[in-house]
């Protein structure tokens, strides 16, 4: 079924270049700051850092706590944000010395789990960090991605994160390029189409597989 999806969304978008970026490290902080947020505001941010010449992580790590929270206050609940990016900056230079080449040379499971054992980094930011910053084959899952899935009748509603990844790459070869197109084209089909509330199933890539009576919606 998913190969399928895939094909009918590649076919209607084309590549989607998902995930915005200049390098992997830069990639890191859009995954930490996007938490709870648009991604306007994640540019607006790392604009205000790149502007300070602080997109490298030792320099970024040098950075008071407040002066920190200020340059990425655009990005709203700035304060935790700034202690989620100190917490992941300590650990990326305690461990690998601020290099993704050392990170890249850990195990996808050992690494993930090193990841979540970060304060403030869950699955989905710990996977945009795996997949987009480090090329590992692993799906990342968001709202779009339950919101698609669920109104197809592909997972129920209460799936959970690993439920739904699981399936996602029990459906797909284990495919870091290809892991990464899906993911941002089921973003534009969210966004676009799949949208929360008033859904335009009509002009919908995937209209023809909606189920018979129309997209599932939560009891």
């Amino acid at each position: 079924m998913l190969t399928e999806v895939y094909r009918r969304l590649f076919d209607a978008f084309g590549p989607q270049h998902w995930w915005p970026g200049e390098s992997p490290f830069e990639v890191i902080v859009g995954a930490v700051l996007t938490q709870n947020t648009s991604w306007k505001n994640v540019e607006r941010a790392i604009g205000k850092l790149r502007e300070a010449d602080l997109l490298e992580p030792h320099a970024l790590l040098q950075v008071p706590l407040e002066e920190l929270e200020e340059l990425i206050r655009a990005a709203g609940y700035f304060r935790v944000k700034a202690r989620r990016l100190r917490n992941f900056l300590e650990f990326f230079i305690d461990r690998y010395d601020g290099s993704i080449e050392a990170m890249s040379g850990t195990s996808l499971p050992e690494l993930r789990e090193e990841l979540l054992a970060i304060n403030g980094i869950g699955p989905e930011t710990a996977d945009s960090i795996l997949l987009y910053a480090v090329g590992r084959p692993i799906f990342v899952v968001d709202a779009y991605t339950h919101r698609v899935f669920a109104r197809h009748g592909w997972i129920g509603f209460d799936a959970d994160y690993h439920q739904i990844q699981d399936y996602v790459q029990g459906e797909l070869p284990q495919d870091a390029p290809r892991y990464n197109e899906f993911h941002g084209l089921l973003v534009r089909l969210g966004k676009n189409y799949c949208v929360k509330t008033n859904p335009k199933c009509e002009e919908c890539p995937l209209r023809e597989l909606l189920p018979n009576g129309g997209p599932l919606e939560p009891d």
